[in-house]
């Protein structure tokens, strides 16, 4: 029998995000692969900030600066 081949699947850390207006968002995805070494989760807020940058692009509507980037609790 054939084995199969790895998948080769991205790993995601999830992020909770409070903004500065106070509104917040949960379980925003950044790639593990940016995330540890000597900066921990610093990379995070700024991937998370190109990705609202894209939405506020496509949407029209800008988001607030943001506040704190925390994990999300594990399930």
């Amino acid at each position: 029998m054939a084995r199969k081949k790895p998948t080769g699947k991205e790993e995601f850390v999830f992020f909770d995000v409070l903004y500065e207006d106070g509104s917040q968002t949960s379980n925003r995805k950044v790639s593990a692969t940016l995330l540890g070494g000597l900066d921990g989760d610093e990379p995070a807020q700024g991937v998370i900030e190109e990705q609202d940058a894209e939405i506020a692009e496509r949407s029209g509507r800008k988001r607030a600066p943001i506040k704190t980037v925390t994990r999300s609790k594990a399930k």
